[in-house]
């Protein structure tokens, strides 16, 4: 009798355990939020633009300024050798602008300024000033004793000539007989050319020019005196 109630008491158990409704599910723990990873990702991506941006601007703000396109010596002016190229803007450098061009070419190079440089204001001033040890001699050329196609900055040798007239007193040592011809050796061999007449100088129109030259100072007192007595005659030498 203990048996069977046993039994019937154990009817109706299921021996599996409950399972839990379809519907249910286990709860999942909240995301966790990073405000401040976000801000970051916003933030650089707004430095990115703007550094963009930045870029795009420096590109595009570009001025036209001066460019020599061939050696300047010191003391001379740019003349026509100049062309204009394209630079970014910056206002810590002195550029000579394009549109100062007219005023540019009333100053001189402070000293010698190499071709293809980009032109600043402080290369140039109102008044050229001669580079330490040189002289500058002007000489008045007559027709024949200078090159035709002379021009400022061009490499000369400048030599004695001319003639001594019957009864001349001339000690210079170069000097022929009475009557005759004479010239010397080179009284400078590597003189500048530093100025040259305009085409509209009185001068040009009689078949005389008027030059001045850059010479080193201790040749300066003679070619000065062959110049006071017309005895100079200038020729082009290679190093232009």
């Amino acid at each position: 009798m203990k048996i069977q109630e046993r039994t019937g008491a154990g009817a109706g158990r299921s021996a599996a355990p409950a399972q839990p409704s379809v519907g249910d599910r286990l709860p999942t723990p909240p995301r966790e939020r990073k405000p401040a990873l976000a801000a970051l990702a916003v933030l650089l991506i707004l430095v990115g633009a703007l550094g963009v941006t930045m870029l795009v601007l420096q590109v595009g703000n570009r001025v036209e300024v001066v460019k020599v396109t061939k050696e300047i010596q010191a003391g001379e002016s740019v003349g026509n050798n100049v062309t204009s190229v394209m630079v970014a803007a910056d206002d810590s450098i002195n550029y000579v602008t394009w549109d100062q061009l007219a005023t540019l070419k009333t100053l001189k190079a402070k000293s010698t300024i190499y071709s293809d440089t980009v032109v600043m204001g402080q290369m140039f001033a109102k008044k050229a000033s001669l580079p330490a040890g040189k002289a500058s001699v002007g000489l008045a050329l007559k027709e024949g004793t200078y090159p035709a196609d002379i021009k400022a900055g061009d490499l000369v040798s400048a030599y004695r000539v001319g003639s001594t007239g019957s009864g001349s007193n001339s000690s210079d040592s170069n000097s022929g007989s009475s009557g005759t011809s004479s010239s010397g050796g080179a009284l400078v061999d590597d003189a500048r050319v530093n100025t040259v007449a305009a085409d509209d100088d009185a001068t040009v129109s009689t078949g005389n020019l008027s030059i001045t030259v850059l010479v080193d100072q201790a040749d300066a007192a003679a070619l000065a005196s062959a110049a006071a007595a017309n005895q100079v005659a200038i020729v082009h030498v290679p190093g232009n």
